[in-house]
């Protein structure tokens, strides 16, 4: 009869092998779960900090014009027929009057303060501008960034602002559904200006600087733009979702004026 001989060194091998599989599959679930909690944090919590901050700074904003305006009220204040709406200027018409302003509209603000308010009915979407689209001073706030060297609201040239479209409060993440006629409002201390989206640029390269230039045009697809000077809005954001490989880019014209 024959007896089985097991090795011992054949047993240890075994209870190490267990082990091994044991830890590596302890990292791997630890591994996991660090992974699902960064995602929650990406995807829930910096969009509720961000959305949350936001609307605090447009409530802000808004008291701060209200005491500005009641203070210029109190100090004689005109009402006069300025106040009423003014229709926008023809593109090459240098405008005739802008709106009394304590602070000019064409004058760069503070650099990564908010200045403006931009609502968007259609997504039911009203964020703060602010100068710049530095990530951490302005984007990831949830703001939406005034691109540096673009015109201010407006003026004759291109109001060319960017947005998140996930994550930071998002909110540009469904930019893609406005469509032309949609309107999109730009209130500043001293006006409320309505822009009326007119065209849009699907994707392009995120390199394509055209698409922010006073006469906006792309330079990666040349069929999607402008030939002539007018008073533009140019919104942009990251195309596909969750990815910044491309940029998507909304276009609007300048149709009316409303000083406060």
């Amino acid at each position: 009869m024959r007896v089985l001989v097991v090795q011992h060194s054949s047993r240890r091998r075994r209870v190490l092998l267990r082990r091994g599989v044991w830890a590596g599959g302890e990292v791997l679930v630890t591994v996991g779960l660090v992974l699902l909690l960064l995602v929650a944090h990406q995807l829930w919590w910096t969009n509720r900090q961000a959305r949350e901050g936001a609307e605090r700074k447009v409530e802000a904003l808004e008291r701060e014009w209200e005491r500005g305006a009641s203070e210029g009220e109190g100090g004689g204040g005109g009402q006069g027929g300025d106040s009423g709406m003014a229709a926008a200027p023809s593109p090459t018409e240098v405008p005739r009057r802008q709106p009394a302003a304590k602070r000019a509209t064409s004058a760069a603000p503070d650099w990564s303060r908010a200045y403006a308010i931009l609502t968007i009915p259609r997504l039911g979407l009203r964020v703060p501008v602010a100068e710049g689209t530095s990530k951490q001073n302005v984007l990831n706030k949830g703001y939406v960034g005034h691109y540096r060297g673009t015109q201010q609201p407006g003026r004759a040239g291109n109001f060319a602002l960017a947005g998140h479209r996930n994550t930071h409060g998002e909110p540009f993440r469904y930019v893609n559904r406005l469509g032309k006629g949609d309107e999109v409002e730009v209130e500043t201390e001293d006006a409320s200006y309505t822009y009326v989206v007119d065209r849009t640029l699907p994707e392009t390269s995120a390199r394509d600087g055209g698409v922010i230039r006073p006469v906006p045009r792309s330079g990666v697809r040349p069929g999607y733009g402008y030939s002539e000077p007018g008073y533009y809005l140019t919104l942009t954001t990251c195309t596909p979702e969750y990815t910044s490989k491309y940029r998507l880019v909304v276009w609007g014209k300048l149709v009316s004026m409303r000083p406060r």
